[in-house]
């Protein structure tokens, strides 16, 4: 995905929440760009997530994930495993978005434990020189902006060096405004707007969700980097119904 965003294109993207390998093939295999693993909002621990990158890893689809919170210790895990991109949720300051990059490099840079000789991402260290030198370089940092607080300072989190992408998060956003459950409501475009153009303005990527009034033709047409659409638990309820 960055080598596809440094090339001016966008990428197109579902969220899994099933934590089920066969229906992330199926996904990966109906042609996606990527797959977000939500491990903020699903059931998922990390043994079943390496079986959801294991069904992913056959195909072109690019696999990412929502992790559950700030903790370093969590980051540190997930990147052992693997994923390709790694979400952030409610990020709300530039010293917030530090701590994250932090926690994702190595020393010096940062304060990564170290196990590439059994790490998955190095392939259990068959790739270990090549992880050394690119591991962070590879990696899709993104992170959420869906506080107020975070709104108020998106300019100093989009300063911040490490991170890729700003990520609107229009729900939670909306709900934190006092506007729970309208993500398109009135109230919500100057916000909004000023996201957008903080990731501008700091050369950073751009991600969002589409809603009601903001379809995903109309994102892209905004300038979005990366548009997540449906969840696959949200497709075979609507099927199922």
């Amino acid at each position: 995905l960055k080598e596809r965003f440094r090339a001016g294109g966008h990428a197109y993207g579902a969220w899994v929440n099933s934590c089920s390998p066969i229906v992330v093939e199926l996904m990966a295999l109906a042609g996606y760009d990527c797959l977000m693993i939500d491990r903020e909002h699903s059931p998922g621990d990390l043994l079943n997530a390496v079986n959801l990158l294991n069904a992913i890893r056959t195909t072109p689809t690019t696999a990412l994930m929502r992790v559950p919170g700030h903790d370093p210790v969590e980051l540190k895990r997930v990147l052992d495993i693997g994923v390709e991109g790694v979400m952030v949720p409610a990020v709300s300051s530039a010293s917030e978005a530090r701590a994250v990059v932090a926690a994702c490099r190595y020393p010096p840079e940062g304060f990564r434990g170290i196990a590439i000789g059994v790490a998955r991402g190095a392939d259990y260290g068959f790739q270990s020189e090549a992880y050394k030198r690119n591991a962070f370089a590879n990696l899709l940092l993104i992170v959420q902006i869906e506080t107020v607080a975070a709104v108020e300072v998106v300019e100093e989190i989009a300063a911040v060096d490490g991170v890729d992408m700003l990520f609107i998060g229009p729900n939670d956003l909306s709900g934190n405004m006092g506007h729970f459950g309208q993500p398109d409501h009135p109230a919500m475009a100057e916000p909004i707007a000023r996201i957008e153009r903080a990731a501008k303005a700091a050369g950073k990527w751009l991600g969002g969700i589409s809603t009601p009034a903001r379809s995903t033709a109309r994102l892209f047409d905004l300038g979005y980097d990366l548009v997540l659409g449906p969840a696959d638990l949200i497709l075979l309820r609507e099927a199922a119904a």
